[in-house]
């Protein structure tokens, strides 16, 4: 068999494939995911008076006192920066590390003095992503007693508006409960 009777199939299957699978298959599951799950496909944006506000699937930096903060990002310097999403791979006893997380704790115990709960972990290490947009319930807790005086409510108000936006596990097995944190910020803002 000559090279060119094997070039031209190895050619022609390589351009068959490339159509197959580099343009037909994403144009169509495109198109299955902008007709069933549109929201989703479209980055699950969070749109208040056309504009908008974030995504409940990444999550955005707060520190006045009046919100939840959430987790701690590792997209440094930039606080979730979904272009350099990834962790810090800083092992358990680099000093880079210490440092952050005792500056994590210092900053959370200076916004709420007289807070006799423990800090959960989530509020001082960052996820596997840095983009993480959701607490642990403990850690939602945490802060009530800071927003509901910060924003002058009570703290059972503050309370409920986190449990209505605390997600279950995943089909009741999957994961473990958190609460959105950008969500719940809304809701305190929408609260008057």
């Amino acid at each position: 068999m000559s090279v060119t009777a094997q070039l031209r199939p190895a050619l022609m299957t390589l351009l068959l494939l490339t159509i197959i699978t580099g343009l037909l298959y994403p144009l169509a599951v495109t198109g299955v995911a902008q007709a069933l799950f549109p929201r989703q496909a479209n980055g699950s944006l969070i749109v208040q008076n056309g504009q908008v506000l974030g995504s409940s699937l990444i999550g955005q930096p707060f520190d006045d006192l009046k919100y939840f903060w959430s987790r701690p990002s590792a997209t440094s310097p930039f606080p979730y920066n979904a272009a350099a999403s990834g962790g810090s791979n800083l092992g358990p006893t680099n000093p880079a590390l210490i440092k952050a997380v005792q500056d994590r704790v210092a900053t959370l115990t200076a916004a709420d003095p007289d807070n006799p709960l423990p800090i959960p972990v989530d509020l001082i290490t960052a996820s596997g992503s840095g983009l993480d947009p959701h607490l642990s319930p403990a850690a939602a807790d945490y802060q009530v007693r800071r927003v509901a005086r910060a924003r002058g409510m009570d703290e059972d108000v503050v309370r409920r508006l986190v449990a209505e936006h605390t997600e279950g596990r995943q089909w009741g097995v999957l994961g473990e409960p958190r609460v959105n944190v950008l969500l719940v910020n809304l809701a305190l803002d929408r609260h008057r």
